[in-house]
């Protein structure tokens, strides 16, 4: 896996597969090994380039606070270091948040934009404040965690869907993976960032093909938020799905959506 050297720390990244050019945005604490299905989906249908984030994975910690700013001008630099002029974006969920951040900085490197399960923050609304379940009681946190996924899940509708139970209990072994303090203060300041993220008043800046995936049931990132974002940016389309935050694995259209969304053109 090659890195690229920044002023503040080494970014690793890795691409895998040929044709398009795709950057992949990973969510809040996933890593290049976390997400090793969906980057080998993608690269089924393009070039795909991938990063852990600063703070994450084998990315080094900055020595002071991230902004949301950070995040996306390390993909800036990631393009620029593999000599990308422009690539489609995916971006889910905190890399949804980030892929925005790109896109209104930066709109002409951005081919296609796919943004998943994700919000603008301001007035068009946030995502569930991540930050705040540190100081949640270990059952409030469990409680709270599993309606932020999808927001039918409890213990029966667990028990009668055994494929939802299975993404349950995978998303539940990778939070329990032990962090040794300096990966714990790099996802610290990942919720941080995340915690001010505000594009709201800057979407109109984009304007390349933009598409919207969000799940009927996410309580992380509403449906509303999706809502809200498709309405600032000129001719984006806007699909829902049944399921929640992890809407990718739990309806079978999802995934083929937006792969094919993602290489037209």
């Amino acid at each position: 896996m090659p890195a690229l050297s920044l002023p503040e720390l080494d970014l690793w990244f890795e691409r895998l597969g040929e044709g398009r050019p795709i950057l992949l945005c990973n969510g809040s604490g996933a890593t290049i090994a976390t997400t090793g299905p969906l980057v080998q989906l993608l690269a089924q249908h393009g070039e795909v380039l991938v990063h852990d984030q600063r703070g994450l994975g084998r990315t080094g910690v900055p020595p002071t606070q991230a902004t949301m700013a950070d995040y996306a001008a390390d993909a800036v630099a990631l393009l620029d270091h593999v000599g990308w002029d422009t690539a489609a974006v995916f971006g889910i969920s905190f890399g949804g948040m980030v892929a925005q951040e790109l896109a209104v900085t930066v709109p002409h490197r951005i081919e296609r934009l796919a943004l998943l399960c994700t919000s603008p923050g301001g007035a068009g609304g946030s995502s569930y404040p991540l930050h705040e379940l540190a100081a949640m009681a270990p059952d409030e946190r469990a409680r709270v965690s599993l309606h932020n996924l999808d927001t039918r899940f409890d213990a029966r509708w667990l028990a009668e869907h055994p494929s939802d139970r299975a993404l349950v209990e995978l998303m539940e072994a990778r939070r329990g993976q032990p962090v040794d303090a300096e990966r714990a203060r790099g996802e610290a300041m990942q919720l941080e960032a995340r915690r001010h993220h505000d594009v709201w008043d800057r979407l109109h800046r984009i304007t390349c093909p933009t598409l919207f995936q969000c799940g009927r049931h996410d309580g992380l990132a509403p449906p509303a938020n999706s809502e809200a974002i498709h309405s600032r940016i000129v001719g984006s389309e806007l699909r829902a799905y049944e399921g929640g935050h992890l809407f990718l694995y739990q309806d079978p259209a999802a995934a083929p959506d937006v792969t094919a969304f993602l290489v037209a053109g």
